[in-house]
């Protein structure tokens, strides 16, 4: 699980762009930290990550924001043993959500990457729906045939829907929210819908219904048409 959480948390960070340019790139990253990510973190110096990430861009993303994220990833991992645990220590009794810990385990990377967070993590303090985060916890905390699981025993009824255009626009067309920004607001609001059908499990149906805004062969449109036919028959 260390591993699959450092790559998770790289390839989540990456993942806008286009298909190809995010494979390429995370693919980039991960031949430099093989065989371990994780165990490679923790026991180079700040100064290895940074020429370590030398020559890396993604399209907004400069080697100087890859490396405040390595930064940020060794110094967890060195105080915590792992980014579950790091992250755990921000979970609240009484959150509802995953949201209020989120926030602080950006705050720690930012901290122990040396003070300022890379931008590659945005902080749900400010509002974002923050799609990319969101995402790398439904990898962790899920375990099914689409997510790997591997942070144990934090449970799927406080995920976040990872929200982005395609999901809104579902959304907006199944009447889950009316909110016109993708903003975190908008992303509550779309899980707390799903939550009444899947309460144990809100995000269970993120994978499958993106691929309607996704795959070429399908249509956000041709979702909603189906659903009206559905309702109508």
């Amino acid at each position: 699980p260390r591993d699959r959480e450092v790559v998770g948390l790289i390839a989540s960070s990456l993942a806008y762009g286009r298909v190809q340019q995010i494979l390429r790139n995370v693919a980039w990253v991960l031949e430099r930290l093989t065989p371990s990510p994780a165990a490679f973190l923790e026991a180079s110096s700040i100064r290895e990550l940074e020429v370590l990430a030398k020559g890396f861009r993604h399209r907004f993303t400069t080697e100087e924001e890859l490396a405040l994220l390595l930064k940020g990833m060794r110094g967890v991992i060195r105080r915590w043993d792992s980014l579950y645990q790091g992250f755990c220590r921000g979970i609240g009794e009484r959150d509802t959500t995953f949201v209020p810990a989120l926030s602080r385990f950006v705050d720690l990377l930012a901290v122990e990457g040396g003070g300022r967070p890379s931008s590659l993590l945005p902080d749900p303090k400010r509002g974002s729906a923050c799609k990319r985060l969101h995402l790398f916890l439904r990898w962790m905390v899920r375990k099914d045939a689409v997510d790997p699981g591997g942070w144990e025993g934090l449970g799927a009824h406080r995920l976040i829907i990872p929200l982005d255009t395609h999901m809104h626009n579902i959304s907006l067309g199944l009447g889950l929210t009316q909110r016109r920004h993708a903003d975190l607001k908008a992303a509550l609001e779309i899980t707390h819908a799903f939550r009444r059908v899947a309460p144990e499990d809100p995000v269970r149906y993120d994978f499958v219904l993106t691929r309607w805004g996704i795959r070429e062969e399908l249509s956000v449109g041709g979702l909603l048409e189906e659903m009206e036919d559905i309702k109508e028959g």
